[in-house]
């Protein structure tokens, strides 16, 4: 049964001892720490979804009237329908055929898709799946630019890429910085607190919520018509006036709402400006953490804002299926639902934490906490270099000799081709260390073969596409070599790893060769500002040493060691002009592999002089007993 406490105010407040973190007391400490870390009162995080992302490329694209019924097929099916022609009960769940019959004027944009001889993704009315390769590249790059617009739009806040078309924002500092501008008096404890930095802050303004958003009401009693299936079943119609008005005496306003309040502005003025600049309207939602910041996003679309107050929380929780919660949605869920024979939020909220953790381990804590609106993830921004890139196709019809596979080699080669560049134009030093071939043949037969990747002056469709006919032939071989023994390859993927961005200074593999760009000067790359003349130097007049080196004897190549001082010879390439762009390619080939060889020699000396040897590698469990090393909660969430 709750509990009521007494506020500064001297008004009553009913504490559901479910849900009792929600009126901590906050207060100068909270505020001016440094560190405003995930546990702090004050924390705001918004998650913003774009509305029907996919298709709203489209529309964008082909500069089209929002009004207009538009879906984004690929083949048969869709994968995005706008909100105009949901109206006419379209889903993604339709075969595009069952579209057109429900809506004679729709517009069907087929995703883009590359085929072989083509560097870049195109849009064919009929692209064929037994010859083509879906690309999402458009929309990999207008995510960038909405992701973009947010950083520039809000410098202070840490901002999260969730997925291509949503992205999780912290407001928190932001807010306490518009906080202490807005109030004043707050930037310093009183003289006469008797708590020092420990004394609660004092009471907080009135709010007014009008036109900031739909703030999610209270207690919510009226279901809404125009949401869609699927959505939380507690969510109403209640207009931001109405909202307000139940703030009541039990529910009275806390600095965490007024956070919330300054956090809906900033965010109303972003995605007004993504949606006047680049012309995509976003849903956002903002709480007190990203699991409840991305359950309120969906509270009401399109191009809607939702504010989700702690006093909020219980009653727009309870209802809710909990197996429709992210990571409680497969096996673990339907465990847990058949466990304790339960369907929603409110139904688990009687099992205790001990009785959870003795049937789940120790880590259903977490499910514990969430189940209770309470969230301590980061909002953490992702590397700007994504350490790998995959192009795979699914085989419609499979591979059934080898000679039938570097059609797709040469396909996946182009989407390779086109992100690796796309990317080297944010980070000129950007190079994959390896490029690796996986096939599949059937459902469970899986194999790959790696190399390591050379450094090109231009990465072509050609560069990529000679290194994986390579590794297709090394991993399933010829047509002379094949015997005929039932070859089903239904899946091929070819993907760069190990991608890392060169020092600033360091010239990698064209620094040996002597690279040049079209006006016949040496290419270099930028010197970073923190190098000393003295080490600045000594680079230019190792570089210039082992451009002469290489130039002056073509069948000679070598390259200088920078540990061990030497230089180290590859073995003589075949009669090619030195001019040509062969044999430049033949070059940097071999030197790429020497390099690598070299480099992990010395990596095995070094192990070899260490005093504490690393232990050998542990034979990898076989599959049938993964899951019995796993303990707890962990098991539900093996990938199979």
């Amino acid at each position: 049964m709750a509990a009521t406490v007494v506020d500064r105010k001297g008004k009553g407040r009913a504490v559901d001892p479910d849900y009792d973190d929600l009126f901590p007391n906050i207060t100068y400490k909270h505020l001016l720490q440094q560190n405003l870390g995930v546990r702090n009162p004050l924390r705001v995080v918004a998650l913003c979804d774009s509305d029907a992302f996919y298709a709203a490329c489209e529309q964008v694209r082909l500069k089209l009237d929002p009004s207009i019924p538009l879906v984004v097929q690929q083949w048969d099916a869709l994968i995005a329908v706008n909100y105009p022609a949901r109206e006419f009960g379209i889903s993604r769940m339709d075969k595009i055929k069952d579209a057109r019959k429900r809506c004679p004027d729709l517009v069907a944009v087929h995703v883009a898709t590359y085929k072989e001889g083509d560097a870049e993704p195109k849009y064919w009315d009929n692209p064929d799946t037994e010859t083509h390769k879906v690309s999402l590249d458009h929309y990999r790059r207008e995510s960038m630019k909405i992701i973009t617009m947010f950083k520039d739009g809000l410098p202070t806040a840490e901002v999260e890429k969730a997925s291509i078309d949503e992205a999780f924002i912290d407001f928190t500092v932001p807010v306490r910085d518009i906080l202490l501008k807005r109030y004043p008096y707050l930037a310093e404890v009183p003289p006469d607190a008797a708590l020092g930095l420990d004394t609660p802050l004092p009471p907080p303004p009135p709010i007014d919520w009008t036109g900031l958003g739909n703030v999610i009401p209270v207690q919510p009693d009226v279901i809404s018509s125009d949401e869609p299936a699927g959505e939380p079943a507690n969510v109403a119609s209640v207009t931001p006036a109405a909202a307000a008005d139940i703030d009541d005496s039990n529910n009275c306003t806390t600095w965490h709402d007024v956070a919330l309040s300054i956090a809906a502005e900033l965010m109303k003025q972003v995605k007004k400006d993504v949606l006047e600049k680049l012309g995509y309207s976003t849903s956002a939602g903002i709480a007190r953490n990203k699991f409840l910041a991305k359950l309120s996003a969906s509270y009401k679309k399109k191009n809607q804002l939702n504010i989700l107050r702690n006093a909020a929380i219980p009653n727009y929780l309870r209802p809710m299926a909990f197996q429709k919660i992210r990571f409680l949605g497969g096996k673990l869920g339907k465990v847990i639902a058949e466990e304790y024979d339960v369907s929603t939020v409110e139904d688990l909220l009687g099992v205790s934490l001990e009785e959870m953790q003795r049937k789940f381990g120790e880590g259903s804590i977490w499910v514990y906490e969430i189940l209770r609106g309470i969230d301590r993830s980061e909002v953490k921004e992702k590397a700007a270099v994504n350490k790998s890139m995959l192009a795979s196709k699914n085989l419609k019809r499979p591979v059934l000799k080898p000679s039938e596979g570097h059609h797709w080699i040469r396909v996946l080669a182009a989407e390779l081709a086109l992100r690796l560049n796309d990317a080297r134009e944010e980070n000129e030093g950007l190079w994959p260390k390896s490029l690796v071939l996986h096939v599949r043949q059937g459902y469970d037969s899986f194999k790959s073969k790696q190399a390591a990747f050379p450094f090109s002056r231009n990465v072509t469709v050609d560069v990529i596409a000679h290194a994986g006919d390579k590794l297709w032939r090394e991993l399933v071989g010829t047509d002379a070599s094949y015997k005929g023994n039932g070859m089903k390859i239904t899946n091929v993927q070819l993907s760069f790893t190990g991608i890392e961005i060169m020092e600033s200074g360091q010239r990698g593999i064209e620094g040996f060769l002597g690279a040049r760009d079209g006006s016949g000067e040496k290419r270099k790359w930028e010197e970073s500002p923190k190098k000393s003349n003295a080490s600045a130097s000594r680079a230019q007049s190792v570089e210039k040493r082992d451009v002469v080196g290489v130039e002056s004897a073509s069948n000679d190549h070598s390259f200088p060691c920078p540990r061990c001082k030497k230089a180290i010879k590859i073995p003589p390439i075949a009669s090619h002009s030195s001019a040509s762009d062969a044999a430049d390619e033949e070059v940097q080939h071999a030197i790429g592999l020497a390099k690598q060889e070299h480099d992990d020699w010395h990596f095995a000396q070094d192990l070899a002089r260490s005093p504490e040897r690393p232990p050998p590698p542990k034979k990898k469990a076989k599959k049938k007993d993964k899951d019995k090393d796993k303990d707890g909660i962990a098991k539900f969430f093996v990938k199979k």
